[in-house]
């Protein structure tokens, strides 16, 4: 079992139910999910003009390799309704692979570690709530030296239940 950090976003619909139901999924796919941090609502960072997100980041293990496992994201985010009609616009659901173990690889359809988490506070923040010391192996920084060094100053806020 490999250790990953997947970020999970959402901006449309109810975004909180998205997410719990994207979480939920992982699971049916031999994705055991063993943390989880508190939800962020964030500002969009690329494409600014639309509604604002909101993230988690999840710890989980898993025994499918890099290249299937993202092919169970997409088909999790596909089934939850995702929509891919305008790059790093409105979406029910986005899931990404922050950290595969610490595996490093690239490849048309995959890059590990994610290539900008390091320039994210949507990412960085919950991150560092859940797992601060897990380590960088491109960047060989923890991700809460990433956080503190990020220039990223979007707004990142805990939502509170």
């Amino acid at each position: 079992m490999t250790t990953i950090y997947l970020s999970l976003g959402s901006n449309v619909g109810d975004r909180a139910e998205n997410i719990a139901r994207a979480v939920s999924a992982l699971g049916a796919y031999g994705i055991c999910f063993t943390k989880q941090s508190s939800l962020y609502e964030t500002e969009p960072v690329e494409l600014r003009e639309q509604d604002w997100f909101l993230n988690c980041v999840v710890e989980a293990t898993t025994d499918l390799m890099p290249e299937l496992l993202m092919q169970t994201l997409l088909k999790i985010e596909l089934a939850l309704g995702r929509q891919r009609r305008v790059p790093k616009g409105p979406r029910v659901i986005d899931i990404d692979i922050l950290l595969f173990g610490s595996d490093i690889m690239s490849t048309p359809e995959i890059d590990i570690p994610h290539p900008r988490m390091g320039e994210r506070r949507f990412v960085l923040v919950p991150f560092t709530e859940i797992a601060p010391d897990a380590f960088h192996p491109v960047l060989k920084k923890t991700i809460a030296a990433l956080l503190a060094g990020t220039p990223d100053r979007s707004e990142v806020r805990r939502v509170t239940e």
